[in-house]
């Protein structure tokens, strides 16, 4: 990451860095030794900025190792140290796959979090990166949500497969299928259920869904993505705890970033899910959706 993305990204963190960066450095500033007294600050400070306390807890744990190592004994070189342990735990275990095409990506999350609205930019950004783009309307329990899809779509410029609402999401994912093939689409993204409370319905319909791709769409590559909100903090973590017992997961949509300082949230999904976060929302613009990178994440949040 570069340029004017790194500058969006940064800007996007503004809120989260300050309630964090400043009480570091505050807090490093008046340090006169690296002692138990400085760990539990950097923790507490740590908790309340959303990290989560077990995270807290592992990262705090990782930087008495790498001070030890290092023989660090100056306060002011503790600030370097905690960046590099984020950053590294970020990329534990992640991935980079190569994108295989025909994919099919189903996207869920409750209503309220921005999943239509990060569908309508990854559709975009597919598009620009010339793939060919399908939208199905799978989200039929509101009307809004096929509407709103709908806006997305014309504005991005790719074409939506929708039927009435109330009717059954499989139908139109099935119907999006037939139509993804005809078209040689290379993406097809499915909106699929926003809500929770019945956790059952929901096992069913995505059980559903992911048979008809079974049956219907064999060679495609799926991924099933959650978006979360960051302005909910820890509950973001809850939420995608309660996600994952429906269905596997294979990545993390993080939204407005930019309008909280519950930033740290990042650390706490990677480091308590192990769920890879791919996308971060740092903005309202349709460019502001952006692949996650542990190092560029690190570097903008200190």
């Amino acid at each position: 990451m570069f340029g004017g993305i790194f500058e969006k990204l940064k800007t996007g963190l503004t809120k989260t860095r300050d309630s964090f960066t400043d009480k570091v450095n505050e807090m490093l500033n008046l340090a006169v030794t690296i002692d138990e007294d400085l760990y539990e600050e950097l923790e507490e400070i740590l908790v309340t900025c959303d990290i989560g306390v077990e995270t807290s807890v592992e990262i705090i744990e990782r930087l008495r190792v790498k001070i030890r190592e290092e023989k660090i004994n100056d306060p002011l070189k503790v600030k370097p140290c905690l960046k590099e342990v984020i950053a590294q735990m970020l990329k534990e275990g992640y991935e980079d796959k190569e994108e295989q095409y025909p994919e099919v990506m189903l996207v869920i999350g409750v209503n309220g979090v921005g999943k239509t609205t990060s569908i309508g930019k990854l559709s975009a950004k597919y598009k620009d990166n010339g793939n060919k783009v399908l939208l199905a309307a799978a989200d039929t329990f509101r009307a809004a949500a096929i509407d709103q899809l709908e806006v997305w779509g014309n504005r991005a410029g790719v074409d939506i497969i929708k039927h009435q609402e109330g009717s059954d999401p499989a139908a139109v994912v099935y119907d999006a299928i037939q139509a993804a093939k005809a078209r040689k689409a290379d993406i097809l993204i499915c909106d699929t259920a926003g809500r929770l409370h019945n956790k059952k319905n929901l096992m069913d319909e995505l059980g559903k869904i992911n048979r008809i791709i079974d049956r219907e769409y064999t060679e495609a590559f799926r991924q099933t993505l959650l978006v979360l909100d960051a302005t909910t903090g820890q509950n973001a973590v809850i939420q995608a705890k309660q996600f994952m017992e429906v269905c596997p997961l294979d990545g993390i949509i993080l939204t407005k970033l930019d309008g909280t300082a519950k930033g740290g949230v990042v650390i706490s999904i990677k480091n308590e899910l192990n769920i890879p976060v791919k996308y971060i929302g740092v903005g309202e613009g349709i460019e502001d959706l952006q692949e996650f990178d542990a190092d560029s994440f690190a570097e903008a949040l200190f």
